[in-house]
């Protein structure tokens, strides 16, 4: 038996009698007729008590055996220190879970190429900030100088953002989104020059396996590629499962970000591993599901129970971190996230030509009071969600940019993960809207607003909080005031808002009150560069609004 190392695949010529005890561990390679396999700690262990293993082999399971110990005994690290000063913004703090994560994962990583870790942190737990230290770090460490990062549609236009906010290194990013033509040359514009700092491509899952954009980010040929929300790559034969594993096969490292990284069954994991270290559960995904799988049913195609379960935990956390927000003893109790929607060419049109509009309008004006302010802001908040007024001021649909963010949101919380979840909107319009998606997507809600009867508000309330069928709590603004416990729910969405910061604190606490478990979790769906951000900015400063519309009007219009 011939037993060599090369490129940390172990290959075994020669097997004899051996073969079935090694078979376990390998995979027979009929073109070379030796048994091969990627040298991983429990693999090497297995080889150790078949054979003596030589001495390149023997010192490769002696280092990873230490960097494992090294990496268990920073998973128990009550008080983690950065094991480097992290290049994120002056005031930016890491919770001790987070510190814990990129310690663990630049340990992970070490002097190796092509790994993985994967942040398994419940929503609202500050993954992003985590990815963006660990870029960082990479960066400082010149491991990496491209990253592709790839998203939910609606979290894409997220990520230039937060690197806005939390990266203190060079970097630029493109988001690519729009037709093929506008996609490809962003990326393109990331490769014509150079810079010292990193670039980022970010993309959504439904894009990445198309011909044209898989064979344009092989090209690029990132170093680091981010799967975020990584349960959208959980069903094996999907065609954007596959082409992530394809690009994955290529990068030196990987990280995988989820919440729900097993949303139905065991066999979710196996796609996201695949993508993030094929060692570690192998490229066979019939071998996974023998390996872990008690088949039965109709000709034995359906899983009816799972076997070597604690095996299957200890791979699954090998290369990861799994914090959910009981353990997060040091969050605070709400944290805030703000997705943001990009319209499209035509859309940006329509909502540019409104503002130029109301601007127009108010600079001819007798007299500027902030009711006629919030008047002209008023058809800005309209289109950003989705409507405009006719002539007989019917809502006329003019864009679905927050619905398809809002779709998102509840494919990965409510119908994956079963969650509850409340969704606060200021417009009667946009109600009916997520109404008429929640019918299509099937999914049992209640809502209060304007029509419906006081008197009848209470047991509306009372089915969401006790019903465990109702799992969507849609409360227009101005009704969901003093009174109305929703505390089912640890998170909610504002779809709108208003510049009444009494109604918006008054929501805030529908969640977040007495008889609440959970920390609570707030996104905002803001449309980039429009009256949105002026809202959150306005509603931030709690200062005396009506003053500063009518001292400040053209700021609103920005």
């Amino acid at each position: 038996m011939k037993v060599g190392l090369i490129d940390d695949e172990i290959i075994v010529m020669e097997p004899g009698d051996r073969y079935k005890a090694l078979a376990q561990y390998m995979r027979w390679d009929k073109r070379t007729k030796s048994l091969r396999a990627r040298a991983t700690l429990e693999r090497l262990n297995g080889l150790a008590g078949i054979f003596t293993l030589p001495r390149a082999l023997s010192a490769l399971r002696e280092r990873l055996q230490r960097k494992q110990a090294m990496i268990e005994k920073l998973r128990a690290d009550e008080n983690p220190r950065p094991l480097m000063d992290f290049p994120i913004k002056p005031g930016i703090k890491l919770f001790a879970h987070q510190i814990r994560a990129v310690n663990m994962c630049l340990t992970e990583f070490g002097q190796d190429e092509h790994k993985g870790f994967g942040l398994l942190f419940e929503m609202g737990l500050g993954k992003s900030l985590t990815a963006v230290t660990i870029m960082g770090c990479l960066h400082e460490m010149r491991r990496i100088k491209r990253v592709l990062v790839v998203a939910p549609t609606s979290v894409v236009a997220v990520w230039p953002k937060e690197l806005h906010a939390f990266a203190s290194f060079p970097w630029r990013a493109k988001a690519l989104v729009g037709d093929k033509k506008h996609r490809l040359e962003a990326l393109y514009e990331l490769e014509e020059w150079q810079h010292s700092g990193i670039d980022v491509a970010v993309v959504n899952y439904e894009t990445v396996h198309r011909n044209w954009m898989l064979d344009a980010l092989l090209e690029y040929n990132p170093d680091l590629i981010i799967a975020d929300e990584s349960q959208r790559i959980k069903t094996n034969g999907a065609k954007q499962s596959k082409a992530m594993h394809k690009l994955g096969d290529r990068a030196k490292y990987k990280l995988i970000l989820s919440g729900t990284p097993v949303q139905n069954n065991a066999v979710d994991l196996y796609s996201q591993y695949r993508f993030l270290n094929s060692a570690v559960f192998g490229t066979n995904f019939y071998s996974f599901k023998n390996r872990y799988c008690i088949m039965g049913g109709f000709q034995r195609h359906q899983i009816v129970g799972y076997q070597n379960e604690d095996e299957l935990i200890k791979k699954v956390h090998s290369i990861a971190l799994r914090v959910t927000k009981a353990e997060a003893l040091d969050l605070p109790p709400q944290t805030f996230e703000t997705r943001w929607v990009v319209f499209s060419p035509k859309e940006r049109k329509i909502y540019d030509q409104l503002r130029r509009d109301g601007i127009a309008e108010l600079e001819n004006a007798a007299a500027i009071t902030a009711t006629t302010v919030l008047t002209k802001l008023l058809r800005l908040q309209q289109f950003t969600g989705g409507f405009l007024p006719d002539e007989s001021g019917r809502a006329m649909p003019q864009n679905t940019a927050k619905l398809d963010a809002l779709a998102d949101i509840l494919e990965d919380y409510v119908v994956e993960v079963g969650r509850k979840l409340v969704i606060f909107a200021r417009f009667t319009a946009e109600i009916e809207a997520i109404e008429a998606m929640l019918r299509k997507k099937k999914i049992a809600f209640g809502a209060i607003h304007g029509d419906i009867p006081i008197a009848e508000r209470g047991d509306i309330v009372k089915d969401f909080q006790e019903n465990p069928d109702t799992l969507v709590f849609i409360a227009q603004l101005q009704c969901a005031g003093l009174g109305i416990t929703l505390t089912a729910a640890s998170m909610a969405v504002y779809y709108s808002l208003n510049f009444n910061y009494a109604d918006y604190a008054q929501s805030l606490a529908r969640i977040h009150r007495i008889g609440q478990k959970d920390n609570c979790h707030y996104i905002n769906l803001v449309a980039e560069n429009s009256v949105d951000m002026r809202v959150m900015e306005a509603l931030e400063a709690k200062g005396d609004i009506a003053k500063k519309l009518v001292d400040d009007w053209r700021k609103y219009f920005e």
